[in-house]
């Protein structure tokens, strides 16, 4: 399976630390859990920052007058 197949859409991954930060609001969550937790969180905002990037850059192809620009 490669990257591109593993990879969780926009929203699935906002549903995973939502479920993540329940996971660290709970209070007998131990200190390794709550490192785990939040290590998971930390890869999956850095997967959601490289999507939105891409979109951007989509965007920015898109343009009406084929020309680049900003956001």
């Amino acid at each position: 399976m490669t990257k591109q197949e593993n990879q969780h859409s926009l929203e699935e991954n906002f549903e995973r630390l939502d479920a993540l930060l329940e996971q660290l609001e709970a209070e007998d969550i131990s200190l390794e859990e709550a490192f785990a937790a939040y290590s998971k969180g930390m890869n999956i905002l850095k997967e959601c920052n490289e999507q939105i990037d891409r979109v951007e850059k989509k965007v920015l192809k898109l343009s009406a007058q084929g020309e680049l620009e900003e956001l």
